[in-house]
């Protein structure tokens, strides 16, 4: 499952993902997991979660960000929850289209009884028409 918190740069999409990361990990019954571009949100979120600072390691690519959250799940089997921040940056895809991306984290998810939760710096009506189903919160 995917659900995406979408708006422009400043809207509050962080805060939101926070807000709902400390939700899952009192509703999770297995692993939760927030990656982030910057270890800068380590002490806004429970040491019950896993934080990822994903700049620690060579992905800059939509490509090299899916083999990225495939390896994460490759080592947790009890992966209930991730929460993924700064999602275009770090993936590159900033004013490029996002579908497969989204395709791709969607299939994981699908597969491997993960839902994904994933920050979006774009306003809902710039979405590719097929992302719009999984907008969570447009802010």
């Amino acid at each position: 499952m995917v659900q995406l918190i979408v708006g422009s740069k400043g809207k509050g999409k962080t805060k939101e993902l926070l807000d709902r990361a400390a939700q899952a990990i009192k509703d999770a019954t297995g692993s939760v997991v927030y990656v982030d571009k910057s270890s800068q949100h380590m002490y806004e979120l429970s040491n019950k979660i896993r934080l990822i600072n994903v700049s620690k390691f060579p992905v800059n690519s939509e490509d090299g960000y899916i083999g990225f959250l495939s390896g994460i799940i490759s080592q947790d089997h009890d992966l209930e929850y991730m929460f993924l921040d700064g999602f275009l940056t770090v993936t590159n895809l900033m004013g490029a289209d996002i579908s497969d991306a989204i395709a791709k984290i969607a299939a994981l998810g699908e597969n491997f009884g993960i839902t994904f939760v994933v920050s979006v710096s774009m306003d809902e009506h710039d979405l590719p028409e097929s992302c719009r189903q999984y907008v969570a919160v447009a802010l």
